[in-house]
């Protein structure tokens, strides 16, 4: 059936996603996926090129596929990546839904917290992120709209910074990060898949623009399971 390599790759990557196949081992070649699923090596290699399109595998020139560690995601600390592009290493492993955008006028209780100005404009934004079937992170946002004007539910399911960068031609520059460990909360309870867990990861991030302008307060609560957050350190 046209279909196989479908079911092929569904099982693979199935194997690899409960760690029958463990990160950092090779595949079996071509040859003998073929012979143990009994098909062709041209279905195999379709599957083989789904499985590396959606980032269960990466080829190695001469040894052949060797299965990638998809039970966390790499964060970096230090840089300014969007989740669109990780999402990219993933392929359709990983979906965003947005919850909440709303227009809101920044009070004395939000203030304190986001350090926008009193009474500024901003957009409210509320977006789960779905990795391998479930809900594992809650992304709460706040953006300027003095300095993001225009912004829209379909451009926050899609990349934000893309937007930003592209459509109005700014430069994002830098953030000042904070990384904590907190008991998830009833909207953490709710939006995300906790699976018993009784901890969250929350990084939370005022983000500035070339001119050293705040245009984005982001808090990103993760599922402590899937995630690690990664840096390059020289000594000096």
């Amino acid at each position: 059936m046209n279909n196989k390599f479908i079911r092929i790759y569904e099982d693979i990557a199935d194997r690899i996603r409960t760690g029958e196949i463990e990160a950092g081992t090779l595949l079996q070649s071509e040859l003998d996926l073929s012979e143990s699923y009994q098909t062709s090596r041209e279905t195999i290699r379709k599957a083989l090129k789904m499985l590396y399109e959606e980032g269960y595998i990466q080829k190695i020139q001469g040894k052949g596929s060797i299965v990638l560690d998809i039970r966390k995601i790499d964060f970096p600390i230090s840089g300014l990546v969007s989740f669109k592009e990780l999402a990219k290493k993933m392929g359709h492993r990983a979906q965003t839904y947005v919850k909440v955008f709303e227009e809101q006028q920044v009070e004395q209780a939000l203030y304190k917290k986001i350090n926008f100005g009193l009474n500024e404009h901003v957009w409210e934004i509320r977006r789960v992120r779905k990795v391998d079937g479930e809900h594992v992170i809650l992304d709460k946002d706040y953006i300027s709209q003095r300095l993001v004007p225009g912004l829209s539910k379909e451009i926050c399911n899609d990349s934000i910074y893309e937007y930003i960068e592209q459509e109005l031609g700014l430069s994002i520059s830098f953030a000042k990060k904070e990384i904590l460990v907190e008991e998830p909360t009833a909207e953490d309870r709710e939006l995300l898949d906790l699976e018993g867990f009784h901890n969250v990861v929350v990084v939370r991030s005022q983000v500035y623009l070339e001119d050293a302008s705040q245009f984005q307060y982001t808090e990103s609560r993760h599922r402590p399971d899937k995630f690690r957050f990664v840096d390059f350190a020289r000594r000096r």
